[in-house]
């Protein structure tokens, strides 16, 4: 059985990295964050509809790789993240959201710490409010039960971290 490891946190703290990272470590494939292709395309501002857009597209990714991967799969973002993005940014949440995320089945959450530095990006907003969204992470995934642990480190250390609590954790 699969098991699926969700990478979540708030912006600039490295997740899809560490996506791809463990996925050529533990030799498999990791689902790509969806909302990044969607909003470069986009040619306007984003607004709260495009977030049920890259929501479902996510999810489809999510069943299109599972079937691709071997004993990892580890998803480079997840419902969560942009269930608490749109009540961060818009203060509601789609319905269809809030009640997939109830459904999502994640083995671990890995949570990115916001010890790394921030990097400009275009589809980047918040670069002094990432300690605030990372409490809210933590308090949603602790509000829920979800098994996290938060990943921390530099450059290849966040990676060999992830590793360790990885293996720890499904005790490899």
């Amino acid at each position: 059985m699969i098991k699926k490891v969700a990478i979540l946190g708030p912006e600039s703290t490295g997740k899809s990295k560490l996506a791809e990272d463990l996925a050529d470590y533990y030799t498999t494939v990791f689902v790509p964050e969806y909302a990044r292709d969607y909003l470069s395309g986009l040619g306007r501002s984003y607004n709260q509809n495009d977030l049920l857009q890259i929501a479902t597209k996510q999810q489809e990714s999510i069943r299109f790789y599972e079937a691709k991967a071997n004993e990892f799969l580890f998803i480079d973002t997840e419902l969560l993240v942009i269930k608490i993005w749109s009540e961060f940014k818009y203060k509601h949440v789609h319905p269809w959201i809030f009640s997939e995320v109830k459904k999502q089945a994640f083995d671990l959450y890995l949570l990115t710490d916001t010890d790394l530095p921030w990097e400009d990006d275009p589809l980047r907003e918040h670069p002094h409010k990432r300690d605030r969204l990372l409490k809210l992470y933590i308090k949603e995934l602790e509000r829920r039960n979800f098994p996290y642990r938060l990943v921390s480190g530099q450059n290849k250390q966040r990676t060999l971290n992830a590793i360790s609590i990885i293996d720890q954790f499904f005790k490899r």
